[in-house]
């Protein structure tokens, strides 16, 4: 089937025509639904014809869709329409690396990359068991942002049978001459650019491996083999194979052996030469055995460093001054023995502490911080406001960290004893990851948030989730069992934040009570036991707490927690198990992270080095914007607002007549915060709230006569309502649980509210709230976090945050349903906030933009428009609200565009003695 310009596939437009090859023809076209230029690949109509040909076309969608790497071509959807087999795959700007030999072999530093790059696409698909076969520079696509590897359609899974009758139609028609020798062998056809001898030779057949041209069975070492081919002809624009004709071709790839690289190109390093001699070898049993290995060869050749990554002529000069080198070797050596024993005689200096900062990648804000138990490395999870986070690691001795592939939302990494994978948690998951990079391995299914993990050299894995007990696995994976168990006696609805002990048996964990007030008696740091229910308690529960050695054997240690931005050491006696003597300050202004109840942001080393996140706590302002992004003024002094979770609650709330704000302010004197009233005429504040608990959430009647707000004086989240003008509390909603005021509807009658059960899996769901006779009830719960929902101005449509994507994005549903919903925003979204008209809908982006949606509802039904962005806020917002008329934007920005660096404490015993 053809497709001309302008015919469209789903929601996709075709433009005009990419390519063709056996397995189907390639179109470029644009995807109406996401604004967005992709590529179509369409099976043949008379390929169609075949069950089994389309099959194996499905095979190729659900093969290509379960290798997410940055350098293997994406799919995006698969579908049929009339008859017609089509896969949307990811549009790839740049030149296919075939285009690129045309002028000629690439620099030494460009093979090296590019070589890199596809060894670690095709580890990843050989360790989900998908071998490429057609592995060739016309597969390879030379993008902006590295290598792209396309073309799939030969992949197989490894337990697949060979073709039958219809994969030999499907060999046919693409017109491979050696189909009759190999079923597993069928390339693409990419035109007649790498034919010879009239054309009788495919370009594919110079890339085959020997044991594809004799009909046996491909596995990983084949596309190991084609690597190295692709490695060959890039360093020198020659191929490593050739012939002038069928048998003198297949004749050189089974008993030949190609020049040296270093022949042709001599300023190519010589340990190249060797890692593609192993590459091609004839036997799979004499090559790299996967993918990965010749991935740390390459990047060995790169980092440089030996001889055997020095261009041939350099070897050669060196090898003389070698030889000066050795007649000088015994004085330096008689001169080092001088000055070591001379040194020896003095004392030795006495150790001190020493701090230090790892920056941060640009514009990323820190979540978690993990350092290696050596020392040597730290993990730490960033990102942008409202978008996806990875995970990033750092060499203490390097000058960068590398973000690791596959980590996206992860949460709470923490080390292996021997520092070589970091576990952590994502997707409802446990999963690791080499430090190095490479494949995600899955170690167990846990809660959507996991609450920390603690990993012990006799090869146990401790991990925590919302509302259970410490769970053990063992470091290989399984089915988690519990170790401790939530005591009712004691009130208790959360254990957390484990932490081993040095001898692997015992482990710190935090039991708290959530449902209670802030100093509930439950809230213990304890120490609990791998192969025993029995626990003692050791310290409050100011925060998450370690345990850090101060002597080499670790008999000695302290434990390290934080309370009120300080991070203090406490002795603690790992045999005894108990903690004794004063609390020593040993870093000040040390972060929290607000969204995990008293998780602080550091960690230790068994080396003495402690590292750790500063706060961000910063003056905020209150700034008019108009819709063009114009600043109009500000409102009031810069204060300590309240800044939220992930998902961008809002804490400032302009009343319904727009001439009054609701804010929260955090004092940093009593630690706590309390809602306090704008009057955005005159521009002057008073409090609302007052007391020593937290209030917070403020939320207007739609008459302006009340406002309903949280506190935490007897639970987590009580909701009370006030007017504005003074008078008396009254509770709208009081018990267990964490409860987030969102919005009230426009005929007074509802409030919504986000919902964290006290016990359970504890996800937030949306939640309405009767306020006649106090009735709950649940809106939507999809087993993720949902919340931060705001009715329309005509009470039918809810427009709220879900992370059910994999990341924050804004939906608009029926109210009160049940009914339908619709997805608003295309690229991640925050902070919905409605027009007084209901007309138009605003957020913001996952990179801060303000942005816009056209809404249309008719009968049961919202159209959201295309979002398109109003203005960029500078500095970066952290909350807005939106005037009634919705031409006035009021955003709160600290000027803060990224978090502090990292701050490294090394030797930090030493501050403790002095």
């Amino acid at each position: 089937m053809t497709l001309t310009a302008g015919s469209r596939l789903g929601p996709s437009g075709i433009v005009r025509g990419g390519g063709a090859g056996g397995w189907g023809e390639v179109y470029r076209a644009r995807d109406t639904r996401l604004e967005r230029t992709v590529a179509i690949k369409v099976l043949p109509s008379h390929l169609s014809k075949s069950e089994e040909v389309r099959q194996r076309f499905e095979r190729e969608a659900k093969t290509i869709s379960s290798l997410s790497h940055p350098h293997i071509c994406a799919l995006y959807d698969v579908g049929n329409q009339d008859g017609t087999e089509y896969l949307v795959m990811e549009f790839l700007e740049g030149e296919s690396l075939a285009d690129r030999l045309l002028k000629g072999p690439l620099p030494p530093d460009q093979v090296l990359r590019c070589g890199i790059e596809i060894a670690d696409a095709l580890d990843k698909a050989h360790r989900q068991g998908v071998v490429h076969r057609d592995l060739k520079p016309g597969n390879v696509m030379l993008t902006k942002s590295g290598v792209k590897l396309v073309d799939f359609g030969l992949a197989r899974l490894t337990s697949e049978r060979p073709l039958d009758a219809a994969g030999r139609e499907l060999a046919a028609a693409s017109q491979h001459p050696m189909a009759r020798l190999s079923q597993t062998a069928i390339p693409t056809v990419m035109g007649n650019a790498n034919l010879t001898e009239k054309g009788t030779i495919l370009g594919t057949f110079q890339y085959m491996a020997p044991e594809q041209l004799e009909g046996k069975e491909a596995d990983a070492r084949t596309d190991i083999f084609a690597l190295g081919t692709v490695l060959y002809e890039m360093a020198t624009g020659q191929k490593a194979f050739s012939g002038p004709s069928q048998a003198t071709l297949i004749a050189a790839i089974i008993g030949a052996q190609p020049p040296p690289i270093s022949t042709i190109q001599p300023m190519i390093p010589p340990a190249l030469d060797r890692v593609v001699r192993t590459c091609l070898a004839k036997d799979p049993e004499d090559r790299w055995q996967t993918a990965h290995d010749v991935m740390l060869e390459l990047k060995w050749v790169a980092e440089g460093g030996s001889q055997a990554g020095v261009p041939a002529p350099v070897v050669t000069r060196r090898k003389n001054r070698e030889r000066v080198a050795w007649s000088l070797f015994a004085l330096a050596a008689l001169a080092a023995a001088a000055f070591a024993a001379g040194y020896l005689r003095r004392a030795p200096r006495p150790v001190r502490a020493v701090r230090s900062s790892i920056l941060l990648p640009e514009k990323r804000f820190l979540d978690f911080v993990a350092i290696s138990p050596e020392g040597g490395h730290l993990a730490f999870v960033a990102g942008v406001p409202g978008g996806r986070r990875q995970l990033w690691v750092r060499s203490l001795d390097g000058l960068a960290a590398q973000p690791l592939a596959g980590t996206e939302s992860a949460d709470f990494p923490f080390w292996s004893p021997d520092g070589r994978f970091i576990a952590f948690f994502a997707d409802g998951k446990l999963k690791k990851i080499e430090a190095s990079g490479g494949p995600v391995v899955v170690l167990s299914s846990v809660a959507l948030n996991g609450l920390g993990g603690t990993w012990s050299r006799e090869g146990v894995i401790l991990f925590s989730q919302p509302s259970t007990a410490i769970s053990r696995i063992p470091e290989t994976g399984g089915v988690p069992t519990p170790v401790t168990r939530l005591d009712a006696a004691r009130h208790e609805t959360t254990h957390r934040y484990p932490w081993f002990l040095p001898d692997g048996r015992h482990f710190l964990y935090m039991a708290a009570n959530l449902s209670g007030a802030p100093d509930d008696p439950a809230n213990l740091i304890r120490v609990g036991t791998i192969d025993s229910k029995e626990d003692q308690a050791v310290i409050p529960a100011y925060s998450n707490t370690i345990y850090a050695p101060s002597s080499v054997d670790a008999s000695e240690g302290h434990l390290l927690f934080q309370r009120d931005g300080t991070l203090f050491a406490q002795r603690f006696d790992p045999k005894r198990l108990r903690a004794a003597g004063e609390l020593i300050p040993i870093a000040q202004n040390v972060a929290g992270y607000s969204l995990f109840w008293r998780l602080a942001t550091f960690c230790a080393a068994e080396n003495g080095t402690v590292a750790y996140g500063i706060s961000t706590d910063t003056p905020s302002t209150l700034s008019w914007f108009d819709s063009n992004g114009r600043k109009l003024g500000t409102v009031g002094e810069p204060a300590f607002f309240v800044s939220g979770t992930s998902r961008g609650t809002g804490r400032l709330r302009i009343s319904p007549d727009g001439r009054r704000l609701a804010a929260t302010v955090f004092d940093p004197a009593t630690q706590t915060s309390d809602v306090w009233l704008y009057d955005l005429v005159r521009g002057i504040r008073t409090r609302f709230t007052t007391g020593p608990s937290n209030s917070d959430q403020p939320v207007w009647s739609p008459d302006g006569r009340s406002i309903v707000f949280e506190s935490d004086r007897k639970h987590q989240g009580d909701l009370y309502r006030k007017p504005p003008g003074g008078g008396s509390e009254e509770p709208l909603l009081e018990g267990a649980g964490m409860r987030v005021p969102d919005d009230w509807s426009p005929d007074g009658r509802f409030v919504a509210l986000e919902l964290r059960e006290p016990k359970g899996e504890r996800r937030v769901s949306l939640s309405i709230l009767s306020v006649a006779d106090g009735k709950l009830t649940t809106f939507f719960r999809r087993g993720v976090n949902n919340g931060d929902a705001r009715f329309s101005p005509d009470g039918r449509w809810l427009a709220y945050t879900s992370e059910e994507s994999g990341r924050n994005e804004i939906y608009v549903a029926a109210f009160p349903g049940p009914g339908d919903r619709w997805q608003v925003s295309t690229d991640g979204g925050i902070q919905p906030r409605w027009r007084r008209d209901g007309k138009e809908l605003f957020y913001l982006s996952s990179d801060l933009r303000l942005m816009s949606v056209e809404t249309r509802s008719s009968g049961g039904t919202v159209e959201p428009g295309v979002p398109r962005v109003l203005f960029e806020p500078h500095p970066l917002p952290t909350f807005y609200d939106v005037a009634p008329n919705g031409e006035r934007f009021l955003i709160m920005s600290s000027g803060v565009e990224q978090s502090p660096p990292i701050t490294l404490l090394q030797n930090w015993t030493a501050a403790i003695k002095k």
